[in-house]
Order: C-alpha cells, then structure tokens, then sequence
C-alpha cells in the first residue's frame, strides 16, 4: 500500500526532519508547503494520504489551512506538529478535523507512529 505524505511547516530545516523520518518510515513525499495557502492547494492538487502541519505559518496559518483541506475533503489525515504548546489552538485544531498532533521538537519514532495511524488497514473487516 503506498503511504503517500504532504509535508507544511514554514521552516525548512523542520520540513527536512519530518520528510528523512517518514522515508526512514516508508512513506512516500509527494509534496511540501512553507504557508497555509501552498498547503491547501498542494492537498488539493495532490490528494495525499496524510499530511504534516503546523500551525503557525506566515500568510495563511495553520488554522486556517486545516479549515481549508477539511472541506475540500472531510477524511483528511492531518497531522499537526507544532512548537505551539496551548491547549486552546491544540484543541481547536482537533474539533476542526485535525487527526492528531505532536509538539515540536518531535521524536522521529512518535511521528512515524502517529502517521502509521492513519493508514491502519481497514479492508480486514470488509472481507
């Protein structure tokens, strides 16, 4: 099954650290984002199976991004890895679709987990 992954973060160097673990992972990178706005359009273009995003972004922010990529498709599988440590945006982000999060700096074996969450086979019980 292929594990395909649109990274957004702002940062370079943080898109770097989430693209070698998900390789490291066994995903496939079909896209990166620096804003909000790239990240919509990406997912839309796209159509990844997951994707990364932080929520503190220039232009257009994570917030916003999410709210965006959730109603161009309500099954998204956003993760959201952020340094932003409230738990007022975190929960908000979570009732606007957000599947999980993880606090940056991460731990590459957290990310990879929680992005093997979201590609769990589900076809066993159809059969």
């Amino acid at each position: 099954m292929s594990k395909r992954l649109l990274v957004t973060d702002d940062a370079l160097i943080i898109r770097e650290m989430i693209k070698d673990a998900a390789i490291d992972g066994g995903w496939e990178i079909v896209g990166e984002a620096s804003n909000g706005q790239e990240a919509v359009e990406q997912y839309q273009r796209l159509n990844p199976d997951a994707m990364t995003l932080d929520l503190v972004m220039p232009e257009y922010d994570g917030l916003h991004a999410l709210r965006g990529v959730m109603e161009a498709d309500s099954n998204a599988k956003v993760l959201v890895v952020s340094a932003l440590d409230q738990a007022d945006v975190l929960k908000e982000a979570l009732q606007i679709g957000a599947a999980d999060f993880i606090v940056k700096p991460f731990d590459r074996t957290r990310l990879i987990a929680a992005l093997e969450k979201f590609v769990q086979p589900s076809e066993v019980a159809c059969s």
